[in-house]
């Protein structure tokens, strides 16, 4: 067993508006988690200090997603036992909390990779994926954090016929990456509210009629092709989403101001980054900043502060030392 590891996990942005629950870009914004053993007490199981976005974060220690990764990680190794106790955790992250750029999967994979490392637990990509998907929900934020780049999550499907399989197959998930177009830029602009996932999630209907599942189909594969060959009329027409958007958007103050005044900037199209409520937008890399610029003061007009970021090309996954 080491002294302590230090994790390094990428934030991430998912859905892309018709990529919904399959889709994920990791985002240069980072959660650092420091794990090291202490010697045995009768104190708690784990000792957590937060700094940065999760700071103000009011969760108990044992419910904290990184020390829930950690163990989950231990089971699956077949080694609950070996978590030790107490555990220190330093927690430090630049990824805001609740607002759709993925904190809750950055969070888990953190725990998970932590308990790999320190341990030697000898979990490969494909089972941390795994676990971590089954503990946070959402396979198409925990893939990009995992693995890096832009992914493709199937869930539920095994390798084809002929033995093959994405990254990441076990029967469970297949995860592929993605291509994005090196002259693409995701311009993202983040309000000061946030929307729980639950509730987002809990607008959308059980049943859609077979149209419109159709398009979403069509919308879906026009934003795989429209990301790697940069074309502008089917990113367009992938991040005007069917399936989960029009549902969500009124969660979200200001969505049409600041969807609008990113296409007029330059943008290709822009949508909620997750279930919001960031919103994202795709964009000729030169375009970035002042598309960023009008999606701030569009919610300026409303009353609303937030903050902007873009990046030109997806991160890569986890680093841990």
């Amino acid at each position: 067993m080491r002294a302590s590891v230090t994790v390094r996990v990428p934030g991430s942005t998912s859905n892309l508006g018709a990529g919904f629950d399959c889709v994920g870009v990791a985002v240069g914004r980072w959660l650092r988690v420091t794990a090291r053993t202490a010697r045995a007490s009768a104190g708690p199981p784990v000792i957590v200090e937060r700094r940065g976005s999760l700071r103000a974060l009011d969760v108990p220690p044992e419910a904290d997603l990184v020390y829930r990764g950690f163990v989950a990680a231990c089971r699956r190794a077949g080694r609950p036992e070996d978590a030790p106790k107490p555990l220190m955790l330093t927690l430090e992250s630049e990824i805001p909390v609740a607002r759709g750029l993925g904190s809750s999967a950055a969070a888990s994979v953190a725990g998970a990779v932590a308990a790999n490392a320190l341990l030697d637990l000898g979990l490969d990509q494909a089972a941390l994926a795994a676990v971590c998907a089954e503990l946070e929900g959402h396979a198409d934020n925990v893939a990009p954090a995992i693995y890096g780049g832009a992914t493709l999550v199937l869930p539920g499907a095994g390798p084809d016929r002929g033995g093959r399989e994405g990254r990441g197959g076990q029967g469970g998930l297949v995860i592929t990456p993605l291509i994005v177009h090196e002259s693409l830029a995701l311009v993202f602009a983040i309000p000061d509210f946030t929307v729980e996932t639950k509730r987002a999630r809990a607008v959308l209907p059980p049943m859609v009629p077979h149209a419109q599942a159709v398009a979403a189909a069509a919308k879906s594969a026009a934003l795989v092709h429209g990301l790697a060959h940069a074309d502008a009329p089917l990113l367009g027409a992938a991040l005007d989403d069917v399936l989960h958007v029009p549902y969500r958007r009124s969660l979200v103050a200001g969505y049409d101001e600041v969807t609008g005044a990113a296409r007029e900037a330059g943008a290709y199209g822009a949508t909620l980054s997750g279930s919001g409520p960031t919103l994202v937008a795709i964009a000729p890399r030169e375009r970035a900043t002042a598309i960023a610029d009008a999606m701030v003061r569009a919610w300026r007009g409303r009353g609303i502060a937030a903050e902007s970021f873009h990046v030109g090309r997806p991160a890569g996954g986890y680093e841990a030392a």
